[in-house]
């Protein structure tokens, strides 16, 4: 029974959205399948890895009767990738157990699962409702991303806290090493008495900054406890949240740090990434002299290589002698747009404020290290 016609793209389209979670190697064999629904015009899919659930739909469907199915995600991907892409005519249907794909003179045979095994994730009772600009949350996660934890130990630390209070919404990662903020000022829709926080997984952070559009259209943020869910578009996306605290993040950000000067971004990329070639493969550590005037940065290795590299800056202070890890200097930078950036020190062992000129709504902290 055919369930499905359209072109190429418009059936890519809608897989490569559910996609993007489904992993090579499952516990469970049908993880690695796409349900896809089929009633009459509509044809929904769905994909889950039991932490994410995404869904979306698109009017490609054919036949008067309902037709449930699973299909390998990679394969039915990889191969309608590989058809020619000028407006390719293709179709899907059922043959006893398995599924077929045509598409001109080519026909491709899968193997499927039972659609009733398909394990859809249950929705939890809503507590709280936003509304919020998709390139606004998109922004957000974008600029925090990078500072993440990676397996740590301290589960919590692995995604990213999403807080919404009345009129702001702000993110915050962290990896005990260095720490990323940023703030929206953005009418939620929602009269909040007190905070609401989330944290997000990894994987979810990373999936919602693919498939977010880069426009003000509305994202409907349904939260509670457990889960977040975030409806966009034709999309739905859920995904369970992190069980945990999240450490006072308010307590590492200096308030005092008065030892300023402004540098311009992409010079100082420059003679990161050249110092960083003959640093310490092990530790990436830069020394950091900094003197009226001018910033000189330092890197040596076990080899006795050395590299220095001198930029000027407009600062009138103390001199200072720090160290750095280059790899945590260069996410941020690499992540900002702006010509300029703006670092903020007290000490030679406090931690360092990295901020954008003329503006408070992304702040980043760094620890300094022993070189």
């Amino acid at each position: 029974m055919q369930f499905i016609q359209s072109t190429r793209e418009a059936l890519l389209k809608p897989l490569q959205i559910v996609g993007g979670i489904v992993e090579g190697r499952q516990t469970l064999p049908i993880l690695s399948n796409i349900l896809v629904n089929a009633n009459g015009s509509e044809v929904t899919f769905t994909t889950t890895d039991l932490e994410i659930q995404i869904r979306t739909s698109a009017q490609i469907g054919l036949g008067s009767e309902p037709v449930t199915v699973t299909v390998p995600a990679a394969k039915l991907i990889a191969l309608l990738t590989a058809l020619p892409s000028a407006g390719t005519e293709v179709s899907m249907l059922t043959e006893g157990r398995k599924v077929v794909l045509r598409a001109n003179n080519s026909r491709f045979t899968l193997s499927q699962m039972a659609a009733d095994e398909y394990p859809v994730l249950p929705v939890a009772e809503i507590e709280h409702t936003f509304t919020l600009p998709a390139n606004v949350l998109k922004h957000l996660m974008q600029m925090v991303h990078f500072a993440m934890a990676q397996q740590d130990i301290r589960y919590y630390l692995n995604g990213m806290l999403l807080t919404i209070e009345k009129g702001l919404v702000r993110t915050v990662a962290t990896d005990g090493h260095r720490l990323a903020c940023c703030d929206a000022q953005v009418d939620v829709g929602a009269d909040l008495q007190q905070s609401v926080d989330s944290i997000l997984p990894r994987k979810t952070v990373h999936q919602l900054m693919k498939l977010l559009p880069d426009t003000d259209d509305p994202v409907k943020l349904e939260i509670n406890k457990m889960q977040a869910r975030f409806s966009f578009g034709n999309i739905e996306f859920l995904s369970k949240l992190v069980d945990g605290k999240y450490p006072d993040y308010n307590r590492v950000i200096p308030q005092n740090n008065d030892k300023i000067f402004l540098v311009n971004r992409e010079e100082l990329i420059g003679a990161l990434k050249r110092a960083a070639i003959l640093a310490n493969e092990k530790f990436k550590g830069l020394r950091w002299l900094i003197s009226p005037g001018t910033l000189k940065i330092q890197s040596a290795n076990s080899e006795m290589e050395e590299a220095d590299e001198e930029i000027s800056i407009n600062y009138e202070g103390d001199e200072l002698d720090l160290g750095f890890n280059v790899v945590y200097l260069l996410d941020v930078l690499g992540n900002l747009k702006n010509t300029e950036v703006r670092f903020a020190f007290a000490s030679n062992q406090g931690a360092t404020l990295l901020t954008m000129p003329e503006s408070e709504q992304f702040r980043y902290v760094l620890m300094p290290m022993r070189i």
